[in-house]
């Protein structure tokens, strides 16, 4: 039986040409990290734009479920989650 845990991610709109335009998509993984190697074997360039040097990119946030995730990349997954990668804003 396949028991991967199947979470549903939300795009930002400026990633969303590497999905086709999808606003949200499925990906699994049991932490952060697993689920952005899943997203980037489908949607190829992906990681590059959410990772530099193993950890997120300066000026990106991940929530799980609301709560932004401390732990970054190593932030386990043990239940379907919804995740958003929150680019920072600018502005003034």
């Amino acid at each position: 039986m396949d028991e991967r845990v199947i979470h549903t991610v939300w795009i930002p709109p400026h990633h969303r040409d590497l999905t086709a335009g999808a606003e949200h998509v499925e990906a699994s993984g049991a932490t952060i990290r697993a689920v952005i190697a899943d997203l980037d074997a489908r949607f190829p360039g992906l990681a590059a734009r959410l990772t530099a040097d193993d950890r997120l990119r300066p000026g990106i946030t991940v929530a799980v479920d609301g709560v932004v995730a401390p732990a970054g990349l190593r932030h386990r997954l043990a239940a379907p989650s919804e995740l958003h990668f929150i680019p920072a804003l600018a502005g003034g």
